[in-house]
This record gives structure tokens, C-alpha cells and sequence, in this order.
């Protein structure tokens, strides 16, 4: 059986893998560091196992995606400033001496529902993650979207009611984009606490519905999609996927058909496999 090596960087952790698709995945995963110290770890595990045919780096962003480009393979303007401009599959390459596929977290992560779990047999939907970041990958008839360059969904511009919320956001770029009110880092700057350690019943859970909601608006509108899957470590919250559907639900008014809104079918193993699909697709 062909075996490709795969590597999910998130903001948070790295996890590498090694295997044809979930059912012979063997993994690990450690906390993000900087870009030589982290690469160097996933360069060696990668040399510890049995020769891969090939690497996919599904990676938090910005980055740039586009074969063409002189830079391809680097993250680029991201907020952590330790990676930006780093050569990420070129330094990779050269240390394992493989092909190596290169594409946003998100996007692996979508073409690995779409291959394995809640996205098969579809042609246009939406996977979103809501963790250390918020980002989007989209099919759309068929084809993973890229333009000129990806997707970046955690950064569209949301409704912000300062009276009911003076936080100011925290996105270096935006301030108050989804992201910057949103994500896990906003939510623990806002409440003083990470989000694990926020009860079920703590108003932060309702003022995350009522954002993600409207940033999930926009998306509909936009791409129509036949269903839309939430990952990401804040997702994992009990009662968040219902509260942010039924907040959907409102919002809309009756004015379009809503898409199914569920949890990946593959959980937190959808990234790293979307690598290894990367990888695999050449």
C-alpha cells in the first residue's frame, strides 16, 4: 500500500502523520514552536518511519498556495511574526528529499471530509474551523477554491454592537474582523480565561453564537453551500453547533434554504488526513 507523510500546522500544535487514509493513520502531535525547531521535529519522525512517497503541509496562513509564484510554499503575513516569511515545503523538501504538497489547513482539511467523512458526495460545501484562528476552505462544484490566492473567512467583517460588547477585537490586522472577536484567543482576552475553563453557562458562549452565526450568513449568501461542517477546538464546546444554527435559523428569517450545519465526521484527524490527501494528489 502507497504511504504518504502529512503535517497539520496550527497555530497551537503540529500534528504529523503517516499512513494511505484513516484507517492506517499513525500520528503525532507537539506544541507549535518556532519554524526550525518545529520543521526540525517533524523532519526527524518523518525519518523514523518508513520511507513516504511524498509530504502534504496542510498550514495556517496567510500562505502562498499558487505553484507559479516564486514563493510558493511560504507562509506569508501571518501574525506569528517567528513564521512569517518562511520558506515552510522548501525547507521540508530538502530535508526529506520528497515531493511536497502545500495548501491552508482548512482547504486539507475540507478535501479529507470530502474524500472520507461528512462532505462525501457532495460538490459544493463549506468547512470552517474555529480554533487558535477562524478560517474557511470551500468546494465549489467539485473544485477546492482557490483565485488568486485562498480563502480567508476568518477575516470578513462582522456586525460588532459595542454596547453589547466593547472588546475591541484582537486581530493585529483588523481589530474587530470575525477572527479578532471570535476566535479562542479573543474569547480568552475578552473573559479573562481560556474557553475550556468558561462554564456552558457563561454569556461568552451566546456572544460566540451570535458571531459565528453572522459570519456563516455571509458565506451562505455567498456560496450557496449544501452543507457546512464546524471544526476547531472551540466547536468542541457542548450546545455551540446547536446554538450557532438556531442563530442561523433567526437571522436568515425564512429568506433562503439553509444548508445542513454538522461536526466533522473525521474530528480533530481531518487535517492531518487532508494532508496526507494533499500529498497523495500530487
Amino acid at each position: 500500500m502507497r504511504r504518504f507523510g502529512g503535517i497539520e500546522a496550527g497555530g497551537s500544535k503540529f500534528v504529523c502523520g503517516v499512513g494511505s487514509g484513516p484507517e492506517d493513520l499513525e500520528s503525532i502531535e507537539f506544541p507549535t514552536a518556532g519554524p526550525e525547531e518545529t520543521v526540525a521535529r517533524c523532519v526527524a519522525y518523518f525519518k523514523d518511519q518508513e520511507r513516504v512517497e511524498g509530504v502534504g503541509i496542510a498550514s495556517f496562513g496567510p500562505i502562498d498556495s499558487d505553484p507559479l509564484s516564486a514563493t510558493f510554499g511560504y507562509i506569508t503575513s501571518t501574525p506569528k511574526t517567528a513564521w512569517r516569511n518562511f520558506d515552510f515545503a522548501g525547507a521540508v523538501r530538502k530535508a526529506l528529499g520528497v515531493p511536497v504538497a502545500f495548501d491552508t489547513d482548512v482547504n486539507a482539511a475540507a478535501r479529507a471530509e470530502f474524500q472520507w467523512g461528512a462532505a462525501q458526495g457532495l460538490t459544493t460545501f463549506l468547512y470552517v474551523t474555529v480554533g487558535t484562528g477562524i478560517g474557511g476552505g470551500a468546494m465549489v462544484n467539485g473544485r477546492m477554491l482557490h483565485g488568486r490566492g485562498h480563502p480567508e473567512m476568518g477575516h470578513v467583517r462582522v456586525p460588532h454592537d459595542r454596547a453589547r460588547d466593547p472588546f475591541p477585537g484582537n486581530c493585529p490586522y483588523h481589530g474587530d474582523c470575525l477572527e479578532g472577536l471570535a476566535a479562542a484567543p479573543a474569547i480568552a482576552a475578552r473573559w479573562g480565561q481560556a474557553p475550556h475553563l468558561l462554564p456552558s453557562d457563561h454569556p461568552a458562549w451566546g456572544l460566540e453564537a451570535e458571531y459565528l452565526a453572522l459570519g456563516l450568513l455571509n458565506w451562505i449568501a455567498t456560496l450557496a453551500p449544501e452543507r457546512i461542517i464546524l471544526g476547531g477546538g472551540v466547536m468542541a464546546r457542548k450546545g455551540l453547533l446547536t446554538g450557532v444554527c438556531g442563530r442561523v435559523m433567526e437571522l436568515m428569517n425564512g429568506y433562503m434554504n439553509l444548508p445542513a450545519m454538522v461536526a466533522p465526521a473525521l474530528d480533530a484527524r481531518a487535517g492531518v488526513l487532508g494532508a496526507i490527501a494533499l500529498a497523495a494528489a500530487g
